[in-house]
């Protein structure tokens, strides 16, 4: 099982709205691309939030690499164009893959 792990630090100003879109709309958008099989979203309590946002780390699991090369050629360059241009300047993220052991 390959986890692809998304940590993003949202500006406290569009927090709560950032947080409903992404619950309602991008992750089951990158959901609906059937190259995951569960997704997960958590908030960070360490470090905590602070005057610079708060941050979540959003969890897709696929069950292979291949599937989630398949992902990031066909679908996610749209994905992330769509979530840098409603949030520009109100975030940082990072990604990270990890395997299940």
């Amino acid at each position: 099982m390959i986890i692809y792990n998304v940590t993003v630090k949202i500006e406290n100003s569009v927090q709560e709205e950032w947080l409903d879109w992404m619950k309602r709309v991008h992750i089951p958008e990158v959901m609906a691309t059937r190259c995951f099989s569960e997704s997960k979203i958590m908030r960070l309590l360490d470090p905590p939030a602070d005057e610079q946002g708060t941050t979540y780390a959003i969890q897709y699991f696929c069950e292979s690499m291949g599937t989630l090369q398949g992902y990031w050629k066909d679908f996610a360059p749209a994905l992330q164009a769509d979530h840098t241009q409603r949030y520009k300047d109100k975030f940082v993220a990072f990604r990270t893959v990890m395997e299940l052991v």
